[in-house]
């Protein structure tokens, strides 16, 4: 369903993989894990592709993937923050002069280092409509909340050690202090990570398909309308 694509940001190229549906519809940039643009993550693109989205995955690490949490710990915090800034900017543009593509307004998703990566993003441009965030966290992604228009769809774990059920409560109240609109979602018994089907040791089946309802119906709400 989908293909590798590319689009300039910030005065180069970025790899990218686009997926579309049988008919047009609200765009979504669905971005990456600390793994990179890995199969998984084009996965879950084809899979909002299926469900009516236009689905844009960019790769952050312009090509190189982890194998291993040690090495896909030192991609990410190698990762230069305004660059990958700059990358998700050109994204959203590139997302929202898709043909295909209904509503000027497009979504943002992200998983552990992507899910702040996409309240990030968020904060950062006005062409967002619509923000998911899976358990987010990096410790030198710094949002500014007070800029965010879109409101946010959070999805937590409350056996989740990385992200943990503190830092939630932290955010729900920044959130809620600058008048945002928000929902946050914890399954209690789920780990960091219970979306990603190719971890057997915390993915939860149960969790990730009411998770993933969930957040269908927030872009359908929030980017059909």
């Amino acid at each position: 369903m989908g293909e590798h694509v590319s689009f300039k940001a910030n005065g180069h190229t970025t790899p990218a993989y686009l997926a579309r549906p049988q008919k047009p519809g609200p765009g979504i940039v669905v971005i990456q894990e600390w793994w990179g643009l890995v199969p998984h993550i084009e996965r879950i693109a084809d899979r909002f592709a299926q469900a009516g989205f236009v689905a844009l995955a960019p790769d952050l690490y312009h090509g190189e993937k982890a194998a291993s949490p040690d090495q896909a710990g030192k991609l990410m915090m190698a990762l230069r923050i305004d660059e990958a800034a700059k990358d998700l900017a050109g994204a959203i543009d590139h997302l929202a002069q898709q043909a295909e593509v209904t509503n000027k307004k497009v979504g943002t998703i992200g998983f552990c280092m992507g899910g702040a990566l996409s309240l990030f993003a968020a904060c950062r441009n006005p062409e967002v409509g619509a923000c998911a965030v899976f358990y987010g966290g990096h410790p030198n992604v710094k949002p500014d909340l007070a800029l965010l228009q879109a409101p946010v769809l959070g999805i937590y774990a409350g056996k989740d050690g990385f992200v943990t059920p503190e830092s939630v409560k932290e955010l729900d109240r920044q959130l809620t202090a600058f008048g945002k609109r928000h929902e946050f979602h914890t399954y209690p018994e789920a780990d960091h990570a219970f979306f990603n089907d190719e971890r057997p040791e915390v993915y939860d089946g149960g969790a990730a398909a009411d998770a993933w309802s969930k957040t269908l119906a927030f872009f359908r709400r929030e980017l059909q309308a």
